[in-house]
């Protein structure tokens, strides 16, 4: 006998089954791609190696340059992320805390940075990094980074932390503690899980950026490793098992703080988006 429930638990499993796969089948193809001969690529892309070079990834791993593209991504990525934290955490708690006259009209010309894709700023964008002589600068990414990380960071952490306590505060005044007390004794500590949800977006983001330090980068000791991939790249070949090599290494930072912080995000984003 069927018990109650059995089919749309059934469908609810084929449909996030069907989710995964197409979220794993592309990782697991150019992982297996970085084992394969160019030949072997392309007539097998998606098969299983039938010899096995290890060779891509030791060239890739024993480069000097692979870890300097790596060292120049970490530092920037990491940088962006302490900085939009930093920042978007005290603008979202003034706005969640304290009201006063114009506040509205701030938080709806941030959210303007929501409508706009990057893109459509670079022209702008590189001729003011230009005046402030930041080409060839981490900074010349990292604030520009920051800066359109802001509005999502913004909306993320006042909707968290508009659900704390409104007795915590009262009390914590009481006992002589005055709003900047509050935000660093009671409310950074309480908003871990969002800050790791923030934090994680935008590592993500600027992990993957290209189109900034493509722009703002021209000596090669700067690239971030997006930039390096295009060493693979010549004008009459392209060496696709190097560069699906290339990309199953650096994107392991990536999934690593993925993973750690995982359970963060959940908790961040399913208590900011209820009520009670």
């Amino acid at each position: 006998m069927i018990r109650p429930g059995f089919f749309p638990a059934l469908l609810r499993a084929a449909v996030l089954s069907i989710v995964a796969a197409i979220v794993i089948l592309p990782l697991l193809s150019t992982f297996l791609g970085g084992f394969k001969s160019m030949g072997e690529l392309r007539s097998s892309p998606f098969g299983i190696p039938k010899v096995w070079d290890l060779s891509t990834y030791s060239d890739i791993l024993f480069s000097p340059l692979f870890w300097t593209y790596m060292r120049n991504s970490l530092v920037v990525s990491i940088s962006a992320v302490i900085l939009t934290l930093l920042s978007a955490s005290m603008a979202a708690y003034v706005f969640a805390q304290i009201r006063f006259f114009g506040s509205r009209y701030i938080q709806s010309y941030l959210l303007l940075g929501l409508m706009f894709p990057f893109a459509t700023a670079i022209v702008p964008l590189f001729i003011q990094i230009r005046d402030l002589d930041l080409l060839d600068n981490p900074l010349g990414i990292i604030l520009p980074q920051t800066a359109f990380s802001m509005a999502f960071a913004v909306v993320l952490l006042r909707s968290f932390f508009q659900q704390l306590p409104r007795e915590l505060f009262e009390a914590a005044y009481v006992d002589g503690c005055d709003y900047i007390g509050f935000f660093f004794r009671f409310t950074l500590p309480l908003s871990t899980p969002i800050l790791a949800t923030v934090g994680t977006f935008v590592f993500v983001q600027s992990w993957n950026n290209y189109l900034l330090p493509l722009v703002v980068l021209n000596e090669r000791s700067l690239y971030t490793w997006p930039l390096g991939i295009m060493q693979f790249r010549g004008e009459f070949l392209i060496e696709w098992n190097k560069i699906l090599a290339f990309v199953s290494l650096t994107i392991l930072p990536a999934l690593i703080f993925f993973t750690f912080t995982q359970k963060y995000i959940v908790a961040g984003l399913t208590r900011g988006s209820v009520k009670g």
